[in-house]
């Protein structure tokens, strides 16, 4: 088994994440089995209880583990189905060190970062190399070199790599190549520091990644080789992409990334084959037709808060031969204008997952307008209660109807607080998480769109539909097509009548992937693609 170790330099946000992805999309196509894992310095045990302004969007697995978006990055690019044990942060590892130093199990020694933390990073990489089963372990550190909190971290890859040893182990950096514009031409110079940063620590790589906005010129590989201490063919220019992330596995290949790594780790491999990626990346990049989607929610001006959502939607519009044009609505702004001046040229409306109260009522309007006008419309977690809400108050006359999230005191609480939640208290790691099966009815358009009557998604939610309005709600037209196997948890509602108007209470968005997009995305822009040629 090989390890390959990614570790960035200069700034945050290169693209480490992708990077890594790419490269494993690479080997895989080369017929090796490649798993990927993140490590994370900071000390939340998980992204749970983190705000998406801190962090972004909350990746959620099979398993219900709460994880960093880039994992999302690594089960769209790649064929592995991922884990808990694919992500580790510092406040896992010190809790565990902490819990281990509590039962007695250091015989009382002194505990210290350096055996007992290293040690315990170094478990992890050894135990998803023994579950996983893979050729290759692609691991990601998160941060930057020169962070504080990372220094345990890149001091256990030092020690892994001799353990392993150094013919087994391939550390990568990636750093950044700025272009000063009053000079005119690239500055390699951060770049000869962040390296010389990580070798202090003990670390040479044998890779520099190279994200820059032009093309690095002879010259300038050849003084990074020269300062860095790598071969010229060591220098990989990861230019910005023009149009789509998927674009960067072809840069990366056109640069021989993924050749130099298999010679370097001994590999004996076929040359990939990457038709078919290119064939989507052809898709996404010279569509034929063009669909405008609202995506109305609270964290809007964020990027990455609505990851796997915008994802989503490029797979399906790849998929329809279509581009998707993003309209990021914030949801507070609709509670202050008229919907239709800001949703009246879209062909969808989608709104997405959030917590808590803030722009809950602007989305409300927005399903309400997708309702009424007639445009399709797909809700996710959250975006599925609020269509129920909006039902309920505007199609059943239930003034007032709200969830019990944005206050105890609706006369009509439509959705409520799950009954094993009653009494938790502690936030992380206890919502209903991870994959649940839910049976699909018959002739609904979720069936039409799944082909099947039993599905499996995943979730991450605390409120739920309250049954009590099932009979209420259901007369007026408000379809369950779908719910848990013994039917008392609702999964997915529709409304008769309506051309496209679908909502989950599980994230579709988690299980797309660039050419098998999900059959709830593919349907929406379908659907809007018809509406946008009437």
């Amino acid at each position: 088994m090989k390890f390959i170790f990614f570790t960035g330099g200069v700034v945050s946000s290169l693209g480490k994440g992708l990077t890594a992805a790419s490269l494993g999309t690479l080997l895989e196509h080369r017929g090796l089995r490649v798993i990927l894992q993140k490590f994370d310095p900071y000390l939340n045990v998980d992204p749970g209880t983190m705000s998406p302004f801190q962090h972004g969007e909350v990746y959620v697995l099979d398993d219900g583990a709460e994880t960093d978006l880039d994992l999302g990055h690594y089960e769209r690019f790649t064929s592995g189905k991922l884990s808990q044990l694919n992500n580790l942060t510092s406040g896992q590892v010190y809790r565990d060190v902490l819990d281990k130093e509590r039962r007695g199990d250091y015989l009382g020694k002194t505990v210290q970062v350096i055996p007992h933390i290293t040690d315990e990073i170094k478990t992890r990489i050894r135990t998803v190399a023994e579950k996983s089963g893979a050729d290759v372990i692609i691991t990601e550190i998160g941060g930057t070199v020169g962070d504080i909190e990372g220094l345990p971290f890149l001091e256990a890859m030092r020690q892994f790599m001799h353990e392993a040893g150094r013919e087994n182990v391939l550390f990568v950096h990636v750093t950044l190549v700025p272009y000063i514009k009053a000079a005119g031409e690239l500055k390699t110079k951060p770049t000869q520091q962040s390296v010389a940063k990580l070798r202090e620590i003990g670390i040479q790589p044998s890779v520099v990644v190279c994200r820059t906005e032009f093309p690095l010129e002879q010259d300038v590989r050849e003084k990074i080789a020269l300062f860095t201490n790598i071969p010229v063919n060591a220098v990989i220019e990861a230019r910005d992409v023009k149009n789509t992330i998927y674009e960067l596995p072809v840069m990366l290949h056109r640069e021989n990334f993924d050749e130099l790594v298999c010679r370097e780790l001994g590999f004996e491999t076929k040359d990939p084959d990457l038709t078919q990626w290119k064939n989507f990346v052809d898709r996404v990049v010279n569509p034929t037709n063009k669909v405008r989607i609202a995506v109305v929610g609270k964290y809007i001006e964020l990027q990455d808060a609505y990851k796997s959502v915008y994802e989503a939607l490029t797979h399906a519009g790849a998929a329809c031969d279509c581009e998707v044009q993003q309209v990021r609505v914030d949801a507070e702004e609709l509670e202050r204008e008229d919907p239709a001046r800001l949703l009246g040229d879209v062909q969808g409306i989608l709104i997405p997952g959030g917590f808590g109260d803030r722009g809950v009522e602007g989305k409300v309007i927005a399903a309400r307008y997708a309702r009424e006008k007639g445009i399709p419309y797909l809700g996710l977690c959250l975006g599925m209660q609020i269509a129920t809400i909006e039902f309920a108050r505007h199609a059943c006359g239930l003034e007032g109807a709200n969830s019990t999230e944005f206050g105890d005191n609706s006369p009509h609480p439509v959705i409520c607080l799950m009954e094993e939640q009653e009494g938790v208290t502690a936030l992380g790691a206890s919502m209903r998480l991870g994959t649940w099966e839910a049976k699909v009815q018959e002739g609904s358009l979720a069936h039409r769109l799944y082909g099947s009557s039993l599905i499996s998604e995943r979730h991450r939610h605390r409120y739920e539909f309250n049954n009590k309005y099932r009979a209420q709600l259901e007369g007026a037209g408000f379809i369950i097509s779908a719910t848990s196997p013994d039917g008392s948890l609702v999964e997915i509602i529709e409304v008769k009548g309506h051309p496209f108007y679908i909502a989950s209470q599980f994230h579709p968005e988690f299980l797309s992937k660039p050419n098998h997009p999900h059959p709830l995305f593919q349907g929406f822009i379908n659907a809007a693609l018809n509406r946008q040629k009437r």
